[in-house]
């Protein structure tokens, strides 16, 4: 089969190298002319394990190519999807869908033959309906169907999301377009994921509900957490607790810092707006929206309590920057609100990341960028976990209190247990803190 994917950004080029690596001949297209120059000679420009080995392998064996030409890869193409960003719109929140109309207006005046075209960048309800208009309008003559086929990977496990999928979510009425869409995951068909078909209009809103879901779940569970450091409670054990249910599930219950990356912000954002549209509010994931705001800024408070209520002067070293491990993304990541302010409180700001320094250094000014952990927690007068990468679940306790200005541990993502830190005035979320 032959599939054009349009946008070689995180989802483009994750889908586009998976369904290469499936068999099928897949060109990826991109208007960011350095972005493909850099993919040909099988250089990433994000970071996602594994997608290195896939990209250079099926482009080795000619199964996956990288173009500015749209209209080429559609002309020759089966399926072609739109992998384009949907960014929150400045000013109002709504999904910026510029880039959506713009490929599809593209694509149909490239069209040849009949040809699904997929949306698989995550976009609200009735964007589909809007690309069928578009290429209608531009294209009468054109043989097409629209079909919605929503992504749900996950930054850092992409590459395994899209090889062993909870589900396959296909919107369309059109029979010759599930036939079609059957065809890129064929391969799949050993593991049975299920393959869900609905109109389109619901796979669109599919996503955006699992998304608000997914952040609803670990905003309740942050709010928990602040319950038990009041009345003595281990959020830990509440979270396992109530996750044996299998009607709740443990998944998304660590307490944290609060949500971050590309896709829970901008996506519960859309939703709430979609609602405001079609009269009908989306309450709860406002208020979601709202209480994960305030929970990113407030962090600064735990580690201000951690020395004492001040922090003016103080040194504090922050582990992890990216929103989650195993991504370069910085995208609403907890890291900058909890670190602009502690600067505006007065303390200076060390930081090190394993793979995200290049991205932090666009968003986070002002302060000193580490070789490593302990370069890190030199001379600091507390050193805050930020980001649970593997990194840093083993760090050299007594070689960190020998480097350390004050022994002075804040754990906001629990990676220790408070019997480890012997000898640090440690301080984790939902379970209180405990001094030397």
């Amino acid at each position: 089969m032959r599939v054009a994917m349009i946008g070689a950004g995180y989802v483009g080029l994750v889908s586009g190298a998976c369904f290469a690596d499936f068999g099928h001949h897949v060109t990826c297209v991109d208007k960011d002319e350095e972005r493909i120059a850099r993919l040909r000679k099988g250089e990433m420009p994000i970071f996602e394990p594994d997608l290195d080995r896939l990209v250079v392998g099926n482009t080795r064996e000619k199964r996956l190519d990288f173009t500015t030409d749209l209209s080429h890869a559609v002309a020759e193409a089966d399926a072609v999807f739109i992998a384009v960003g949907t960014p929150s719109r400045r000013g109002d929140g709504h999904a910026d869908l510029s880039y959506v109309h713009a490929a599809a207006a593209e694509i149909a005046a490239a069209l040849t033959g009949f040809t699904v075209v997929i949306t698989k960048s995550t976009v609200p309800v009735g964007t589909g309906d809007e690309v069928e208009r578009i290429i209608r309008e531009i294209r009468p003559d054109a043989d097409a169907a629209v079909v919605s086929n929503p992504e749900f990977l996950r930054e850092g496990a992409a590459i395994q999301d899209f090889k062993h999928p909870d589900r396959i979510v296909v919107g369309t009425d059109d029979e010759r377009a599930r036939r079609v869409m059957a065809e890129p995951y064929r391969p799949l068909y050993l593991n049975q994921p299920p393959i869900l078909y609905t109109s389109r209009r619901t796979a669109e809103l599919i996503k955006y509900a699992a998304n608000a879901f997914l952040a609803t779940k670990i905003t309740f569970i942050n709010e928990v957490a602040e319950l038990c450091e009041k009345v003595g409670a281990d959020v830990q054990q509440v979270a396992r607790g109530i996750g044996l249910d299998n009607r709740i599930g443990s998944k998304f219950l660590h307490a944290g810092p609060g949500y971050g990356g590309s896709c829970f912000p901008k996506d519960t954002m859309a939703l709430i707006k979609t609602g405001q549209d079609y009269e009908a509010p989306q309450r709860i994931v406002k208020t979601v929206v709202a209480v994960n705001e305030a929970r990113k800024r407030g962090m600064f408070r735990k580690i201000a309590t951690a020395l004492g209520g001040s922090l003016r002067g103080k040194m504090i070293a922050v582990l992890g920057l990216t929103f989650k491990p195993n991504t370069d993304d910085m995208r609403d990541a907890p890291s900058i609100p909890l670190i602009t302010a502690l600067m505006d409180m007065g303390a200076m700001v060390r930081a090190y990341d394993p793979v995200g320094m290049e991205q932090a250094r666009q968003v986070l000014a002002n302060i000193e960028f580490c070789d490593g952990p302990y370069d890190c927690a030199r001379g600091a007068d507390a050193l805050v976990i930020v980001t649970e990468w593997e990194q840093f679940r083993a760090l050299d306790l007594e070689r960190l209190k020998a480097v350390m200005k004050q022994a002075v541990l804040v754990d906001l993502r629990n990676v220790y247990r408070p019997e480890e830190l012997e000898g640090f005035a440690y301080y984790s979320v939902g379970r209180g803190g405990s001094v030397r």
